[in-house]
């Protein structure tokens, strides 16, 4: 388990994580989601104990982080954004220098690093020199690495940056198959990766936790909601007339369009649609109008992240320009 509390770092002037607060709880794939800059890459150098807070506290199973930071780093194995690979080393030469630095038993190194190798596929490159491997079979080393000593949880930043397509796919179902054994916590900006891979997800935005819960919740109502879309015949008057009657304090997030053929479209977001549809129904049919057609729409993952993250990040989010380094 990670416990981490009221985590905060400042860079001279700028806070690059800002009170944070969050659980990694055993035997999950926990997603760590936010936009290039949003504070994901300082989170994790600081519950590794690469890097030291500002203030706040780190618990790695009970164990505080920066005070007893050799007890607890035997339980979390990490891969850095760049993997911190020595190419001029083989992958069984680099392995046994990880098995070494991480003192584990030397009467079961052999048979703890051949195990790693087979279950990352590696066996097959295990006295190629590194610099010559494919990308995917670096970062799969990268992640063997993290695996030496057995951890209880793994934690992987941008494990799949850089790959492609293939590559991404086997490196996700991999991931999937260590979080059968390992807790996992990966940070990333790629939401259909995130969905597809993790148990629970945490959103952070401008170094401050924003929403999380797993895929399912935070498409649930009090996180997204469902949007109501209603087309009418009618004019625009009209059924702003029976919107005000039945909503005279206001309807909250609501948007009348005209079609311009003598038909209006309503947009109403809520939090319960079967009550929504059927209120908004009756205040239409009270004024005349005629329902051509009612639909819901509930609001996807990607949805929530842009709603979520603040504006400027959602900006580059969706133009995919990156707005600097993740601090």
């Amino acid at each position: 388990m990670i416990e981490v509390k009221h985590l905060t770092k400042y860079y001279s002037e700028t806070a690059a994580v800002c009170d944070l607060s969050f659980t990694v709880n055993d035997g999950r794939i926990y997603g760590f989601l936010g936009p290039n800059g949003a504070g994901k890459t300082t989170t994790m150098n600081m519950i590794t104990g690469s890097l030291a807070p500002t203030s706040g506290e780190v618990l790695i199973d009970g164990l505080d982080i920066f005070k007893e930071p050799k007890a607890a780093k035997k339980s979390i194995g990490y891969l850095p954004e760049i993997p911190p690979l020595y190419p001029d080393l083989t992958v069984g030469e680099y392995l046994r220098f990880a098995a070494e630095l991480k003192k584990t038993d030397r009467r079961s190194r052999s048979r703890e690093i051949s195990d790693v190798l087979n279950e990352l596929g590696l066996l097959e490159v295990e006295n190629r020199l590194i610099r010559n491997l494919s990308k995917g079979f670096r970062q799969r080393t990268g992640i063997a690495q993290a695996l030496i000593g057995n951890p209880g949880t793994l934690i992987l930043d941008e494990p799949t940056a850089g790959l492609d397509p293939k590559q991404i796919t086997e490196i996700r179902a991999l991931i999937r198959e260590l979080g059968k054994k390992h807790t996992v916590l990966l940070s990333s900006h790629i939401l259909s990766e995130v969905n597809e891979i993790c148990d629970e997800i945490l959103i952070i935005s401008r170094g401050k936790l924003v929403a999380s819960g797993t895929p399912e919740s935070l498409r649930a109502p009090g996180y997204s909601g469902d949007e109501i879309i209603v087309t009418v015949e009618g004019e625009e008057e009209i059924v702003r007339r029976a919107i005000a009657e039945e909503y005279p304090s206001g309807a909250g997030s609501c948007r009348i369009l005209p079609d311009g053929d003598g038909t209006c479209t309503i947009h109403l977001r809520t939090e319960n649609a079967a009550d929504a549809k059927r209120s908004l129904g009756r205040a239409l049919a009270a004024q005349g109008l005629v329902i051509i057609e009612m639909k819901t729409e509930t609001e996807s993952l990607e949805d929530v992240f842009l709603r979520l993250t603040s504006e400027d990040e959602r900006a580059a989010f969706v133009s995919g320009r990156p707005n600097g380094s993740d601090l």
